[in-house]
């Protein structure tokens, strides 16, 4: 440790930590960082460590700051058009250690000793700059709410439940809410890992803070406008009981099964605009106990996605489900494990079920999600035919005599899960690629998305 603060002083640590906010490392360490020989992914952390704080970087299974119980962590910032900030990824914490954590209680386990407290750094990445030159823009400490550490610990647990089944090669962040087991490692072959209850090698995971949870702590760090969010749970004591936040939810759509959309409006002293985009979205709000057009606070925390469907009468969805729009050079440049569409797969969903019956809708059911192991591999099919195809610039496989363009995009009779198509307002709407197209030498493409698989939808999540 350096000089400049007293490592036994939380005060003193945080306070020469806030000495960072506006500055860059290059301004606020010594000459010597000029030649600071780290590289890789996390060398904006390493570099503070040694040439800031005045400590060797290292793995070690205690906090940072060990006589204060205090974990350093950085994390990179982007800007929003309104000029708010949000996190740009998720925040890693330790490595899962599969042989040792199955045995461990939350409160005294490895990941709790060493993140309790938090010692934030927030940095505006920018990728024209040298790393030395991000500026730092957020700078405090960090304890977890009573309400978000029930959820944490509930998160923890269930990782921990599923190494202790054999399961550690299935685990993925959409099993959990804000605590999620992220994978670690340069490539998926280096990072395989033994587990205790399965011969079968697990991907290395890391703890981390979903994406969402990040920008919950950036918004109180920066004392952002957070009015727009409503809670489903203010009482954060419900949770020391046996419902989890997801019985808790579903709890309050069961007196509405099996009524129409209608009917649940008059139930709710509600006049809502059945044909705004917000329909769905305001119904459930109101169900939920929030108010019309509030982001709902524990969703956005555990980068829940919500998605209403609407059911025909056969049980098979309307529509496809979509995803935003990929860019081609995007999707080429990533690798699976950083992909986008891996990210989307391993989230957890929030599904709402209606029916039609005649023109009525009817709610049949709600439901919490996440993809299962062996379907995210299936699905993996889809990214890599596409990579495949736009790398090799083999875009469009004919143009019929009216003019429409058909492409060798992976369709839904080749995967049972998901197939690729266009999402955009006209074919003029593209992204630029990043080889023009063998057939007809265009430079752009019409912008295109993953799409689920009605019969996927009914099968694997509905019907079961």
């Amino acid at each position: 440790m350096n000089d400049m603060y007293d490592p036994k002083s939380i005060n003193s640590i945080l306070s020469y930590a806030k000495e960072l906010k506006g500055n860059t490392l290059r301004e606020k360490c010594t000459k010597e960082i000029e030649n600071h020989g780290y590289t890789g992914k996390g060398n904006f952390g390493q570099i503070l460590e040694k040439f800031y704080f005045g400590y060797e970087p290292n793995s070690k299974s205690e906090a940072d700051f060990i006589e204060v119980g205090m974990e350093l962590k950085s994390s990179p910032l982007k800007t929003l058009k309104n000029g708010e900030f949000r996190s740009k990824e998720r925040l890693v914490l330790n490595i899962i250690n599969y042989l040792e954590v199955y045995q461990e209680d939350f409160e005294t386990s490895s990941f709790w000793r060493k993140n309790a407290h938090l010692l934030l750094v927030f940095y505006l990445h920018d990728s024209d700059l040298n790393l030395l030159d991000y500026i730092i823009k957020l700078v405090d400490d960090w304890h977890y709410p009573s309400e978000d550490l029930k959820i944490i610990k509930r998160d923890w647990e269930f990782i921990n439940q599923k190494i202790n089944d054999g399961k550690a090669h299935e685990l993925s962040e959409g099993d959990t809410f804000y605590l999620g087991a992220c994978t670690k490692g340069s490539t998926a072959l280096k990072s395989l890992r033994d587990q205790p209850f399965n011969d079968e090698q697990a991907k290395q995971r890391a703890y981390s803070l979903k994406q969402g949870y990040v920008n919950h702590i950036i918004a109180n760090i920066a004392l952002e406008e957070t009015a727009v969010y409503g809670k489903i749970i203010e009482r954060p004591e419900v949770l020391d009981k046996v419902l989890s936040i997801e019985e808790i939810v579903i709890l309050k759509f069961h007196p509405f099964y099996g009524k129409s959309a209608e009917q649940i409006e008059q139930e709710l002293d509600l006049e809502l605009n059945q044909s705004a985009k917000s329909y769905f979205a305001n119904l459930t709000n109101v169900i939920l106990g929030l108010e019309l057009d509030q982001k709902i606070e524990e969703f956005e925390k555990a980068d829940i996605q919500v998605k209403t469907i609407r059911l025909k009468e056969n049980n098979l969805p309307k529509e496809d489900v979509s995803f935003p729009t990929f860019e081609y050079e995007e999707l080429i440049e990533t690798d699976w494990e950083d992909s986008d569409f891996k990210n989307i797969l391993e989230s957890k969903f929030f599904f709402v079920f209606y029916q039609y019956e005649g023109e009525q809708l009817i709610l049949r059911k709600v439901k919490f999600w996440n993809m299962q192991h062996l379907d995210i591999l299936e699905a993996k099919n889809v990214w890599e035919e596409m990579v495949k195809t736009v790398t090799n610039g083999e875009i469009v496989k004919e143009v019929t005599d009216k003019g429409v363009r058909k492409t060798y995009f992976p369709k839904k009779t080749e995967n049972r899960i998901s197939h690729v198509r266009p999402h955009a307002q006209n074919k003029e709407d593209t992204y630029i690629l990043p080889h023009p197209d063998k057939l007809t030498g265009l430079t752009e493409y019409t912008k295109h998305s993953f799409w689920l698989n009605a019969s996927y939808v009914r099968d694997a999540i509905y019907l079961k």
